[in-house]
């Protein structure tokens, strides 16, 4: 577990716990680790939804596919992140979503109830770890409500821009990369694909944005 170590202590889940603290910590909490291949999933829809897991390397992604099979992403998760917190704290027997690799990846996976339920050892960083779970189920509920903002906007030129200007605002700069490509992109802001490439265009020709891939620069004002 010790190479680990770094991405754990930036994780939020372990913050306030100190470093040395943090080995007797995984073993009361009987973390296990992982590895999962690209496209594989750490958790599916329908699985129990007992465990906080933890994102060590590569790269995930929290999906939903509706009744019809189309394909929704809800979040991209990179190390140090987590998935499940909320559906494990809630007591929600099933898992609505699918959390995937898009990438070789390894991820640790922590039953909730040895995180809410303080062992009889009394360990000191039951408390910290407690309050650490429910700041960041409160900061993932600002996060889904972005989401809410941007695909309830009316058409894919307004859900594209509202994406982009929050994409640019989180990160300080009109000049950004996005975390996908343009499948997954359309798929983010659950649109159709060739319209979303469609409008992308559009913005380009009107010098709105500059795009090239993943990157993204934002250059004059934007009308509906």
């Amino acid at each position: 577990m010790r190479e680990y170590f770094d991405i754990l202590s930036a994780c939020p889940l372990f913050q306030g716990i100190d470093r040395q603290e943090l080995g007797a910590a995984l073993g009361c909490l009987r973390a296990r680790v992982s590895p999962l291949a690209r496209g594989e999933a750490a958790l599916r829809e329908g699985d129990p939804a007992n465990y906080v897991g933890i994102v060590l390397t590569g790269r995930l992604q929290i999906l939903r596919t509706d009744f019809f099979g189309n394909r929704s992403i809800l979040a991209h998760l990179v190390p140090g992140e987590l998935f499940g917190e909320s559906f494990a704290c809630a007591g929600v027997k099933e898992a609505p979503v699918t959390v995937a690799a898009t990438e070789a990846s390894q991820v640790m996976l922590i039953d909730c109830l040895r995180i809410t339920h303080p062992c009889g050892s009394q360990c000191p960083f039951h408390q910290q770890m407690i309050l650490n779970l429910l700041r960041i189920v409160a900061a993932k509920n600002l996060v889904f409500h972005q989401k809410i903002e941007v695909t309830s906007k009316r058409t894919t030129r307004e859900k594209l821009m509202a994406y982009l200007t929050l994409q640019a605002k989180g990160q300080g700069s009109l000049e950004f990369d996005i975390p996908y490509d343009r499948q997954e992109l359309a798929d983010y802001l659950e649109v159709d694909r060739s319209g979303l490439s469609a409008e992308i265009g559009k913005l380009r020709r009107q010098g709105v944005i500059e795009a090239d891939r993943s990157r993204f620069k934002l250059c004059g004002p934007f009308a509906p």
